[in-house]
């Protein structure tokens, strides 16, 4: 099975199982590749936000003209916060951003509910590795991974490059399909 890319100077379409990295700079707007990503076709989305929070990224989604019921939002800043949630069927919510090993189960838990086509957006390593560390958040990149391979999803996973280092950023883009490569003025440049 092949999933639809509707991202400039990236493959049409990508295999299931397949991630891709989103390298851009920290002041980069990416919510437009995020979206274009996870409303290429009717599968169920799950958005991974360690970096915004449900709210935020249902606005995000309203602003693109993407039905926000549509998508499961697993929120993991909110409780750290100490914004008031209401758990939902379209949103789940993390203790604490570096509750890695929640955001790992919550994933695999919307994967064997899907039980079909289904497409991850995690936004960001950057920010995992920020609350957890580089290490633990490797093994957690590294379960996901796993986890869409073996549902036969697809996932964007985003990173600040001008953040870590190049040898850090080099690491995580060797574990992905496919590298995305967005510059401060919008430009996309693709590697698969």
């Amino acid at each position: 099975m092949e999933y639809t890319l509707a991202i400039g100077n990236a493959p049409d379409s990508i295999p299931a199982g397949s991630s891709i990295l989103l390298v851009h700079p920290s002041t980069a707007e990416t919510d437009r590749i995020d979206v274009e990503f996870v409303d290429a076709d009717d599968a169920p989305m799950l958005i991974v936000s360690t970096r915004t929070t449900a709210r935020e990224v249902v606005q995000k989604l309203e602003h693109y003209g993407v039905d926000p019921e549509k998508a499961v939002i697993l929120d993991t800043l909110s409780a750290e916060r100490g914004y008031t949630r209401r758990q939902s069927d379209h949103v789940r919510y993390i203790p604490s951003p570096g509750d890695l090993d929640s955001v790992v189960e919550e994933t695999r838990t919307f994967l064997e509910e899907t039980d079909g086509p289904a497409r991850v957006s995690v936004d960001s390593i950057t920010e995992m590795i920020y609350y957890a560390d580089e290490e633990r958040t490797r093994r957690a990149v590294e379960a996901l991974l796993a986890l869409v391979e073996d549902h036969g999803a697809v996932a964007l996973f985003h990173i600040a490059g001008g953040v870590h280092d190049d040898e850090v950023v080099e690491s995580f883009e060797s574990l992905f399909e496919g590298v995305l490569e967005l510059d401060e003025d919008g430009n996309v440049t693709a590697s698969f």
